[in-house]
């Protein structure tokens, strides 16, 4: 039984009034604002929950919205699939100077599950309480999905082109492997993509109030996201002697994974300093007005509160078991048994992540991946996240934009494999009571109406520059 907050339902036409300073495209930014809630909206009511290893609701009805709004305002989206209901939404939209670069923004359709009876309003409902549009997917990421939907479609009503080609990509299985989504996109209609060097989507340019409850001081901190760590999924196997399980078995598979588990679960990972977890480590501290001692890095993150969140995942390597599987039978000995891992690395660290993964392992446990990407980086002193850190300081004076690495990843894996640089950039303002990390994957997931405007004015003014 789902439980109702005590806030009164809204519209999702509800709306801030726009900065008074803002140039004569302040009403069609505001209208865009509206759009982006009311998009987000019917968004989170088609259900794409994606369970992972192929098992997923179909994204085709929610691809088929997406290709019908950008229809609306001329864009000819095309929609592919990957198998039955898999489908994501393509399409370019031509810049006024073809010789100019192009540029993709991207973004998924699918969502993890959600177990209705845990939260406060149906998670499929996409209703707008209290300010905010609730559902699963309001922040990852169909969110940010309906910002870019309601500026490219204001601008074009308007007339308003980017320079360069505008790309753009609506994708399916982000929250699997891709396989279905950005990978099968890359591989099949990689003419879409010709001319695009660098790209942004999801998961940074999100305020971080660091100011204490009640307290005016503290720093609002937008982290954009000029990389993410690498992905190691793992399947481990120890293989031995199947025999009674009442006599000796110093063979056996059962035991030695369970030792190779351990030692991987307690393993303590160093502190690797990458150049762009150093980045943010200066950003903070220059934002913050304080000094981040490098030498105690968990410390400092517990110190810094939400601003410490920004790096905890990101200074070391990282291998989590998650699955166990081996037997049939209490009384037999299994000839195996086999382990799963999420191992996630820092850029530039590959090499060394494997070496101590197999240190650990030992010599009678093999293992093999389920899933490999390298982990992409992008350069926080480059003009792109010079202009992104513009857009947000243009709309809020008080952003302090700075670096960040992601703990997890993105699709972006997938477009740097075929040279594209991707920012994490999904912009809003959000109030200081709301945990924009407790909204990923979390129960009640929602975003504010007006964060999403503020989302679509930062967007507006960042392509500008494209």
């Amino acid at each position: 039984m789902t439980r109702r907050p005590d806030a009164t339902a809204e519209t999702a036409e509800t709306e801030t009034a726009p900065d008074p300073g803002r140039d004569p495209g302040a009403e069609a930014g505001a209208e865009a604002g509206a759009e982006a809630a009311a998009i987000c909206a019917d968004l989170i009511r088609f259900d794409t929950t994606n369970r992972g290893e192929g098992v997923a609701r179909p994204e085709r009805p929610a691809a088929e919205h997406v290709a019908a709004l950008l229809d609306e305002v001329g864009v000819a989206a095309e929609i592919v699939e990957s198998a039955p209901g898999r489908a994501s939404v393509l399409a370019r939209i031509p810049g006024t100077d073809p010789s100019h670069p192009a540029f993709l923004v991207h973004g998924h359709l699918d969502v993890v599950p959600a177990d209705a009876s845990d939260w406060q309003v149906p998670p499929f409902s996409g209703e707008v309480l209290g300010g905010c549009v609730w559902g699963r997917g309001a922040v990852d990421m169909k969110g940010s999905l309906a910002m870019t939907l309601a500026t490219v479609r204001a601008r074009l009503r308007a007339g308003r082109r980017t320079r360069g080609d505008l790309v753009l990509a609506f994708l399916a299985d982000e929250e699997c492997t891709g396989e279905y989504g950005s990978r099968y996109v890359v591989r099949e209609h990689r003419g879409y993509f010709e001319g695009c060097t660098e790209a942004i989507s999801e998961s940074g340019g999100f305020s971080v109030d660091t100011a204490s409850p009640g307290d005016g001081a503290g720093a609002r901190i937008y982290p954009v996201a000029t990389g993410e760590r690498g992905t190691a999924w793992m399947r481990l196997t120890a293989r031995g002697t199947a025999g009674h399980g009442s006599k000796p078995a110093p063979d056996n598979a059962v035991a030695e994974l369970a030792h190779a588990v351990s030692r991987i679960a307690s393993y303590e990972w160093p502190v690797r300093l990458t150049p762009g977890v150093r980045a943010l480590l200066d950003g903070l501290a220059d934002a913050l007005g304080t000094t981040i001692d490098h030498d105690r890095l968990d410390e400092e993150a517990v110190r810094l509160g939400r601003a410490g969140h920004l790096f905890a995942g990101t200074v070391r390597n990282s291998a989590n078991p998650t699955r166990l599987e081996a037997g049939y039978k209490v009384n037999v000995v299994p000839g195996t048994a086999s382990a799963q891992v999420d191992g996630r690395y820092l850029p530039g660290t590959g090499e060394e992540f494997l070496a101590t993964v197999d240190r650990l392992l030992g010599p009678k446990v093999t293992r093999e991946f389920i899933n490999h990407e390298e982990a992409p980086a992008a350069d926080p002193a480059g003009a792109t996240f010079a202009a992104l850190a513009g857009s947000l300081r243009a709309e809020d004076p008080l952003a302090r934009p700075v670096p960040y690495v992601m703990a997890g990843g993105t699709d972006a894996k997938s477009f740097n494999a075929i040279g594209i640089t991707s920012f994490g950039f999904a912009p809003l303002r959000l109030g200081p009571d709301l945990d924009y990390f407790g909204m990923f994957h979390g129960v009640d997931e929602r975003v504010p109406v007006d964060g999403l405007a503020f989302g679509t004015r930062v967007l507006d003014r960042f392509l500008d520059t494209r």
